[in-house]
Parts: C-alpha cells; sequence; structure tokens
C-alpha cells in the first residue's frame, strides 16, 4: 500500500479507490486525517479550476473577470461546505443539496457570480408571461459562462473529457428551458462550435466578437424577448 504521504499528494488521491480513501470511508466518518483530505482536495481542485478559467479569459482580454472568477468559493460560506461533501469528480452543491434539500453554499454562489444564467432571474415586465423569467446576460459574461463551462469539464472528467462534452452537458441540463432564448441560443452556438471546430478557432472567434459584435448579440433590446435570430461561426 502506498503510504498515507504519498496518497496526499498525488493528483488522484482524493478519488474513492484510493487505498487510504477506502480505509477512511469519509461516507461514514468525517474527521482526522478524512477532512485534511477533504480540504486538500476542495482546495486543488477549485484553484486548478479558477486558473483554467483564467487562462481562458485572459486569451480573449477578460483579465479582471479571469481574476476574479468564482472567487466566492474561497468565503467560509462556500469552501466549509465543499470541504465537507467533496467528492473530487462532481460539485458537492449536488452533495449538500441531497442530504438537506438545498444548497445554501450554491445559492450564496449563484447571487454573487454574474457568469450563471441563475444569477439573471428576475421578475418578468411582461404582463402576457408573468413570473419569475430569464433576462439577457451581457456578452462578456456569457464569455465568461463558456470559458466556465468548458474548464469545469476538463476538471472533473479529465481523461474522458473531449470537446463535445460541454455541449451535451448543457443539452442535458436545465438551462436550456430557463435561460432568456437570445442569452441560449448564444452560449448553444458557441458551445456547437467548440464540439466542431475546435477550442482554438471557438476562442479566437470569441474575441474578435466580444470586440466587433459580429454575431449581433449587442443589438438585441434586454425589453425584446429574445425573438431575433442570432448569426454566429
Amino acid at each position: 500500500m502506498i503510504s498515507f504521504r504519498e496518497s496526499l499528494f498525488k493528483r488522484d488521491c482524493f478519488c474513492y479507490d484510493n487505498p487510504w480513501r477506502k480505509i477512511l470511508d469519509k461516507r461514514e466518518k468525517y474527521e482526522g486525517a478524512d477532512w485534511i483530505m477533504h480540504f486538500i482536495g476542495h482546495f486543488k481542485t477549485i484553484t486548478r479550476h479558477k486558473i483554467l478559467v483564467a487562462k481562458g479569459c485572459f486569451k480573449l482580454g477578460l483579465y479582471y473577470q479571469g481574476i476574479m472568477h468564482d472567487m466566492s468559493k474561497y468565503s467560509p460560506t462556500e469552501f466549509l461546505v465543499g470541504v465537507k461533501y467533496y467528492q473530487g469528480t462532481a460539485s458537492p452543491n449536488n452533495a449538500e443539496r441531497m442530504e438537506k434539500g438545498i444548497s445554501m453554499s450554491w445559492l450564496h454562489h449563484k447571487g454573487r457570480n454574474k457568469h450563471h444564467f441563475e444569477y439573471w432571474i428576475d421578475y418578468s415586465i411582461d404582463k402576457e408571461h408573468p413570473g419569475l423569467v430569464g433576462m439577457k446576460i451581457p456578452k462578456k459574461y456569457m464569455a465568461e459562462m463558456f470559458v466556465d463551462r468548458v474548464s469545469a469539464g476538463k476538471i472533473y472528467n479529465g481523461d474522458e473529457f473531449d470537446q463535445k462534452s460541454p455541449l451535451e452537458y448543457f443539452e442535458h441540463g436545465i438551462g436550456a428551458s430557463i435561460m432568456c432564448e437570445a442569452s441560449r441560443d448564444y452560449l448553444l452556438n458557441l458551445l456547437r462550435m467548440y464540439a466542431e471546430k475546435g477550442e482554438k478557432y471557438t476562442f479566437a472567434y470569441l474575441k474578435k466578437d466580444l470586440k466587433n459584435d459580429m454575431s449581433g448579440y449587442d443589438k438585441i433590446s434586454p425589453f425584446q424577448q429574445c425573438k431575433k435570430n442570432i448569426k454566429i461561426g
């Protein structure tokens, strides 16, 4: 068996097939060395993700967003939950949700990070469609959202990640049904471009679109309930 020290600093030491995790078994016991492993594992995961997003944002010229991305994850409200429910292969917010029926960490996070479409849910001013609806998301946050989804896929899927992974994840989520149509279509088009033409091409296009609005996204009014088609590619 590998030593605890060797296990602790291996890149995959926080997976369930690690012999030390089998001995400690977080599902039955959450203390001592197990807590340390969760702490280090969660810190490494969110920091690796943050660095990856920062690199992507820097490629697009979004330097401030790259630096500030997901800073709230280091706050006690989010970080301690992340440590407690750490898995390494999925968001700990889901584990908190499964146990408590709600994730306070996620509620804290989505209210402070504009690259999540949930941040842009508001009351509709359209009398024919009352209730909570998705609002049009500024393009610079759409760009960060795209980078965030690609980076998260790389972190959580590891070697199984491919160009189609971010698109498939979005298509199986709830974003397509909640987001403003224009924002949803813009993100979908970027994800499809990434799946078909790759990372280099998509990032180059997105950088140009942020500057020149080739897609016409910026011309769509936030009061126009997203009926205008977006040209992208």
